[in-house]
């Protein structure tokens, strides 16, 4: 009985040790025949719940994306055009400052190969690729497929061999080693769109709240407010009772909502539910966008007037006077094109922002932005008495277009700054940007006081109390700019300016980091500037060697270049005083960045005992030692260890934004080596 309780014992703990190598991501394979040379080969992959799976297609600057390598490919076989995704979504990450592209929960991956080889028998094929939630896994996997025997009419799927990066005898047992199963052959032309709807509706709820904002802007143009109390007396006065007048307004008002969703559904089903989506980061779309809003902004600061033809207002308005439920609803597409030259700017803009997130946000912003048009419109027709309350017309209805003006043209230098930082070209910094917002913001705060009056400007002897409280907001908010161009993170408007790393210093202007302490001092052999000026290694054994020279505990921290997460511990909980003073005094930190690329020289490349991987990279090696000494593959990874190579913490530590615990966590294991050293 102790036996078997020991034996228990030593299996729960061998269990619990191992029970970090994660692998959320579950691949299955088949190959089909579509002709008599072209094959088509299927990934598809099961994602684990609040799990993230970086698309191809993701943006540079980001995570990583899923890099597919053909390894047999030359002189046997050529690709049929690019790897086809099933449905992704896309998201803004505010630590890389780009729109990153993922699956959730499972997704499809296909590739029409031809072969060219009739001898060929098997096609390999590696996937690198990145999967994070509160810690990111930088993970390879090698399919092989086998060609089906060409006496073999019928198409065939096989399955191909998932050689993962991890040995099953040392893996928990939750975590399957080999994702292999049987699958039924579908149609190879087309590529099924899987159902990935996000677990967090967030981006759609911003979506609509911006359009309904949007909506109420446009209500308060030339083109549109004057038209509620005239609207709004024609059924009045036209309808035989109240109720009736009242029953119009409220068609009237779904009319225009229906008129405007309708309007959003065609985008998406025209464009496609991601075709836009795909775009948001092509540098032409971008140029394309800047120009479209630079002349919006010229029409609503008075350039001139966008107009659609006076021929469909005629055609709609004759149509309106059928009566009925179909002349009022002409009466609602008559507004839509009346009021086009201050609304479709606001539309424009609006579907093209939606249409990049994907899915229904353009019908989601339609509907935000139309019902906010048309509830004035049932309200007032509802309590007629309010229309004595409106505010005139007059003046300060052009002073609304001319803001707007300035807010698309300010919008329009996001789009160009997007095309800038794809091509690399360095043409608009983050302080040649942040330049031309203080120019904007600080126009139209002049513009407000009254010192400057365009073409439409009605002459005024005064401002009001509104003009000037909305002047002196605009003119803080140039204010609060203006650090920015020397170096200061300006949170308010994270993610639109470029980052600070793109910048003619990143450090800001008239501030060079060779003038720092931190970088002042002789940094020991190996190290370099890290987060926040630390000194940090990137290898190993000469920060190990290191410490033992100055007698320190170490922490070590397993990280990547694109690791989401990593970052947002460093710039959110390394940046605390109190944390970032251990880690200037009292520890050693060594970085070993498991997604580096660098090629290990030939007589240092090898094999893994641990999981039969070759290693080739300097980032393969950190991940196989992470692997085989930690038995972890997740990153961040904190270990805190002594000079012997002892671990010191009762436990690694992972993602964890609890500062306090942070700083107890880091405190156990550097008490530990005092009291031992």
């Amino acid at each position: 009985m102790k036996k078997l309780l020991f034996i228990l014992i030593a299996f729960l703990a061998f269990a619990n040790g191992n029970a970090q190598i994660l692998d959320p991501a579950k691949w299955t394979t088949k190959i089909e025949k579509k002709s008599e040379s072209n094959y088509i080969l299927t990934f598809n992959v099961v994602i684990e719940n609040d799990w993230h799976l970086y698309s191809q297609f993701t943006p540079d600057g980001g995570p990583l994306p899923l890099e597919i390598i053909f390894k047999n490919q030359k002189g046997n076989f050529t690709l049929v055009g690019k790897a086809k995704e099933s449905k992704t979504r896309t998201a803004y990450n505010d630590i890389f400052e780009v729109n990153e592209t993922f699956f959730e929960k499972k997704g499809q991956i296909q590739q029409e190969i031809a072969i060219t080889n009739p001898k060929l028998t098997e096609i390999k094929v590696d996937f690198n690729y990145q999967v994070c939630k509160e810690v990111c896994i930088n993970i390879e996997k090698s399919f092989t497929f086998t060609i089906p025997a060409a006496s073999k009419t019928t198409e065939i799927a096989t399955i191909a061999t998932d050689l993962t990066t991890i040995d099953s005898a040392k893996v928990d047992t939750a975590v399957t080693n080999t994702d292999v199963n049987k699958e039924q052959v579908v149609t190879p032309e087309k590529v099924p769109v899987l159902d990935t709807k996000p677990s967090k509706q967030r981006g759609l709820w911003s979506i609509f709240f911006i359009a309904f904002l949007s909506g109420f802007a446009a209500l308060l143009t030339p083109c549109v407010f004057p038209m509620i109390p005239m609207t709004v007396s024609f059924f009045t006065k036209q309808s035989k009772t109240k109720a009736k007048g009242i029953r119009n307004a409220i068609i009237y008002g779904i009319a225009i909502i229906f008129i405007y969703v309708v309007l959003g559904f065609l985008v998406t089903w025209i464009f496609g539910a991601d075709a836009l989506n795909a775009l948001s980061t092509n540098v032409w779309f971008n140029i394309i966008f800047f120009v479209l809003l630079v002349t919006f902004a010229a029409s609503f600061l008075g350039a001139f007037e966008i107009m659609l033809p006076n021929s469909w207002a005629n055609k709609v308005d004759n149509q309106a006077d059928r009566g009925g439920i179909i002349g009022i609803l002409f009466m609602a597409l008559a507004l839509a094109i009346v009021s086009f030259s201050c609304t479709g700017p606001i539309v424009g803009t609006l579907l093209v922002e939606a249409a990049s997130k994907g899915g229904i946000a353009p019908i989601v912003g339609m509907f935000g932005f139309s019902l906010a048009l048309a509830l004035p419109f049932m309200l007032f027709a509802m309590f007629p008495g309010w229309l004595n309350s409106l505010p005139k017309s007059g003046g300060w209805l052009n002073t609304v277009k001319v803001v707007l003006g300035f807010l698309e043209l300010a919008l329009a230098f996001k789009f160009l700054s997007n095309a800038d930082l794809v091509l690399q070209l360095h043409f608009l910094e983050r302080e040649v940007f942040l330049a031309i917002w203080i120019a904007i913001f600080g126009t139209l705060a002049f513009y407000l006081f009254g010192k400057i009056t365009l073409p439409h400007d009605s002459p005024m002897s005064h401002i009001s109390v509104g003009r000037l409280s909305f002047g002196l907001v605009v003119l803080a908010f140039t204010i609060y700019l203006i650090p920015g161009i020397w170096g200061a993170p300006l949170k308010l408007i994270s993610g639109f300016p470029p980052p600070m790393t793109y910048s003619e210093n990143p450090y800001g202007v008239g501030n060079s980091k060779g003038g720092s302490n931190a970088s002042a001092q002789i940094l020991p052999e190996g190290a370099h500037l890290g987060p926040h000026d630390l000194i940090a290694f990137e290898d190993y054994e000469k920060g190990l060697a290191y410490a033992k020279s100055v007698n320190k505990p170490i922490l070590l921290d397993f990280t990547g270049y694109a690791c989401v997460n990593c970052r947002k511990m460093e710039d959110y909980v390394w940046s605390d005083p109190a944390i970032l003073k251990i880690l200037q005094e009292e520890v050693v930190l060594i970085s070993l960045y498991v997604d580096d690329k660098r090629e290990l020289p030939k007589s240092e490349q090898y094999v893994s005992k641990e999981t039969g991987k070759e290693i080739v990279s300097v980032g393969n090696k950190w991940s196989d030692f992470q692997i085989t000494r930690y038995k972890a593959n997740a990153q961040p990874y904190y270990i805190v260890i002594d000079i012997e190579e002892n671990m010191l913490s009762s436990k690694p530590e992972s993602y964890n934004s609890d500062i306090n615990a942070y700083k107890s966590w880091l405190r156990e294991g550097i008490d530990r080596f005092v009291k031992v050293k």
